[in-house]
């Protein structure tokens, strides 16, 4: 964190060592009392912190909120373990806080806890992803066709702003804000079918379904924007009520595996 105008440097495991400076993370004053008390990080290195910036009201809601931007980036990398006094200390908080957002994130099988140790990043590979994409096209496509039939379609044009939302994270790389408008995107669609606990669990798996493989950590920028595309094409189709491109599009895009 930067202290009078300093900037903290850190080493990363890669380049032959060389420092590059770490991004600064706020955390509210109120915050900065639950230091770290009796936690001894001795033998650990700071690269391993996410580089992200905190933004909600509770201290774990940010937490979470930055683990789960720093997993998308790629920045809390699969297979890697992460301690939550490290974390803590990192983020400017004490370690309970970290402890109780990996917890959460165990909850949804992005991390798994290592005992004594702290957190494993989930390793996962292309048949998982494989798997999520099935269930949610299970869920979503029967749900969507039905929509396109009964829909009126300025319905569906109020919802233009968050397909634009999806292209314009694309646009620039931006693969957090991505995650969050794709998200946002999909359940305003399964909205419109009035079924709360559709809309619970279809973003769950979409969530899991964000999380990076083990082989490929961080999605491509090319692939954002083609799946950003494909949103603004099935809204499309959505306002012309044209059911057999509405099928085409949704089988297409949950084929992808990413959107």
């Amino acid at each position: 964190m930067e202290q009078g105008g300093a900037r903290e440097e850190v080493r990363p495991p890669y380049a032959g060592g060389a420092a590059v400076p770490a991004s600064a993370i706020r955390v509210p004053e109120q915050a900065r009392g639950e230091h770290t008390h009796g936690e001894h990080t001795h033998g650990e290195h700071t690269h391993e912190a996410p580089r992200a910036q905190v933004r909600r009201h509770s201290v774990r809601g940010q937490i979470l909120e930055a683990l789960r931007t720093a997993l998308v980036d790629g920045e809390l990398v699969p297979g890697q373990v992460y301690s939550a006094p490290v974390l803590g200390a990192r983020f400017g908080v004490s370690a309970t806080p970290v402890r109780e957002a990996m917890q959460r994130l165990a909850t949804e099988g992005a991390v798994e806890v290592v005992p004594n140790r702290g957190f494993r990043v989930a390793e996962r590979g292309p048949r998982e992803l494989a798997e999520l994409a099935e269930v949610r096209a299970l869920i979503e496509v029967p749900v969507m066709l039905r929509l396109a039939r009964t829909v009126p379609p300025a319905r569906w044009c109020a919802l233009r702003p968050l397909a634009d939302a999806t292209v314009a994270a694309a646009a620039v790389g931006d693969r957090a804000s991505y995650a969050d408008a794709d998200r946002a995107f999909h359940s305003a669609v399964l909205a419109l079918a009035g079924n709360h606990s559709l809309v619970a669990v279809a973003d769950d798996l979409h969530r899991r379904s964000q999380w990076p493989l083990v082989d490929n950590p961080v999605t491509r920028r090319a692939d954002l924007l083609a799946d950003a595309s494909e949103h603004t094409a099935l809204l499309d189709a959505l306002i012309a009520q044209d059911v057999a491109v509405v099928q085409s599009l949704v089988r297409e895009h949950f084929a992808g595996a990413d959107g």
